[in-house]
């Protein structure tokens, strides 16, 4: 189930590595080349989003909403946290150590750091393409102008899972998604 609030942290964190301010873009790759780090080391997103292939490449579907100001944001959520975007950049709104950082685990915090470390010397244009080669990303295909879905199994797939693995991830998948639902229906 999406995570606004983790997601708005995990964006915090790349911006303050970057010092507070970066291209929309190049930080909607790095979002997404994390949630797949960790769908490949733990078998769950840390986003909780679904996933699109745009003509830049793929993207947090529910996350590029609310960078682009197309969603209700909720308290303590991306506004919280990420400036509206202006001259394609967005901007960190205040400090991000790691004591605010409570909605990241320690196991998200290691993906976002192997992700800095291997893509966060990368321009927008060089991590966009890199996301657009097959031999990278091979789940991504060209939606010719438009958008198409990206599976969750055709990540699986395209990160190693055998299919034993696809299928325990995708149950698991389900079973948290059934119970977030029942605690979201009993908050109400």
């Amino acid at each position: 189930m999406f995570d606004e609030r983790k997601v708005a942290q995990a964006a915090a964190y790349f911006l303050d590595r970057r010092g507070g301010r970066m291209s929309h873009l190049k930080l909607m790759k790095l979002l997404y080349l994390a949630d797949r780090e960790a769908l490949r080391r733990y078998g769950m997103s840390i986003s909780g989003d679904e996933y699109s292939s745009l003509p830049h490449g793929p993207v947090l579907t529910r996350t590029k909403e609310l960078m682009d100001g197309y969603c209700k944001p909720v308290s303590g959520g991306w506004e919280s946290w990420i400036s509206d975007k202006e001259n394609h950049e967005v901007e960190l709104r205040h400090e991000a150590n790691r004591d605010l950082l409570d909605e990241l685990s320690n196991a998200d915090i290691a993906v976002l750091n192997h992700i800095w470390s291997d893509f966060g010397k990368m321009t927008r244009w060089e991590i966009r393409d890199y996301t657009h080669d097959k031999r990278n990303v091979p789940e991504w295909e060209d939606p010719n102008g438009s958008s198409r879905p990206i599976r969750l199994d055709a990540i699986l797939r395209a990160v190693g899972k055998t299919h034993k693995q696809i299928k325990e991830d995708l149950e698991q998948e389900e079973s948290r998604q059934y119970l977030d639902s029942l605690f979201q229906q009993l908050s109400q």
